[in-house]
């Protein structure tokens, strides 16, 4: 049974739920009706990322200390969808129903799936390995976003090489450019619904950043897009949002993983509400028939919650 919680300061009360230990939605016009119930599917997972839309209906996401890419049916039935991922991340679907994904046992950018199409299109730039890809995203045009969060101490490494992160573009002949490079922990990426703005999450900073992008897909006015109610200061003693995947839903209303929850905005940055979550979110992505739901995967739980609000139908995420 979920334990129940108290959301962060300027989000809803919980309504009543059948079980009055569950997590329900707050009310977000347009967005949830309060006091639906958030599912859990099932906890336990080694590492919990990279969440898509499969055409089927289903939900694939990045179990990623397992080396596995997991499917979730619409029958909430897990099972393995591919073995040996190379510690895949964040996923992708390519036009012809293959599967991108930025990968981290050897860094790289490239097809994992079908087996017949499996190709690496990037490994290195100006001759230097990636040190942590992150996530990605593909544009209609062929063209692949993708984020290098670099290296940050642990308790395995606690004096990890210099980290170089960045935000990086393949252009659809292969082309690959570095955008960014000032980023502290540039994480989460996304494309706005007409794919004009380039969205980024920075883990360590207060605000999504959000940039305009040029005909060569080059990328300019870098500017605040969202302030993040995650923004809080860690055991320590850092401070950090925890700003990690991002979703948009067919409104153009932007989904970010974050400290608080579930953080969504409106087309222009306006903060809408919170939905908190028992475990810190780490990404997410609309699926189903009727994408009317919103899976949210984070430290190996995978959840879903039935919306009002419904992802974009024309692109997987």
């Amino acid at each position: 049974m979920l334990r129940k919680f108290i959301p962060t300061v300027g989000v809803l009360l919980f309504a009543a739920a059948a079980q009055a230990d569950d997590p329900v939605t707050p009310a977000i016009p347009g967005v949830a009706a309060g006091g639906v119930v958030i599912e859990l599917i099932k906890d336990g997972f080694k590492g919990t990322e990279g969440p898509i839309a499969h055409s089927d209906g289903s939900l694939l996401f990045t179990e990623t200390q397992a080396n596995n890419i997991v499917r979730i049916g619409p029958d909430d039935k897990v099972s393995v969808f591919l073995k040996n991922s190379n510690g895949a991340n964040g996923l992708a679907w390519g036009a012809g129903g293959e599967l991108y994904a930025v990968q981290t046992v050897k860094t790289q950018v490239g097809i994992v799936y079908p087996a017949d199409k499996k190709k690496t299109l990037a490994e290195k730039f100006e001759g230097v390995e990636f040190q942590r890809p992150n996530d990605l995203v593909r544009a209609n045009s062929g063209a692949i976003y993708f984020t290098d969060s670099g290296t940050r101490p642990t308790k395995e490494q606690p004096n990890p090489p210099p980290s170089h992160p960045g935000v990086f573009t393949i252009s659809p002949s292969g082309e690959l450019k570095r955008l960014a490079n000032d980023i502290e922990r540039p994480n989460g990426i996304q494309l706005s619904k007409d794919e004009k703005v380039l969205y980024v999450a920075n883990t360590l900073g207060e605000h999504i950043l959000a940039y305009d992008i040029a005909a060569d897909g080059s990328i300019a006015n870098r500017r605040n897009f969202a302030k993040l109610e995650g923004w809080a200061k860690g055991e320590d003693n850092t401070w950090s949002s925890g700003a990690d995947g991002l979703a948009l839903d067919n409104e153009g209303r932007l989904y970010v993983a974050s400290n608080a929850g579930v953080e969504v905005f409106d087309a222009k940055g306006v903060a809408l509400g919170v939905i908190p979550l028992p475990k810190k979110p780490q990404n997410l992505a609309f699926a189903g028939k009727d994408k009317k739901t919103l899976y949210v995967v984070g430290r190996g739980a995978a959840y879903k919650i039935p919306l009002l609000a419904q992802g974009i139908s024309s692109r997987a995420k």
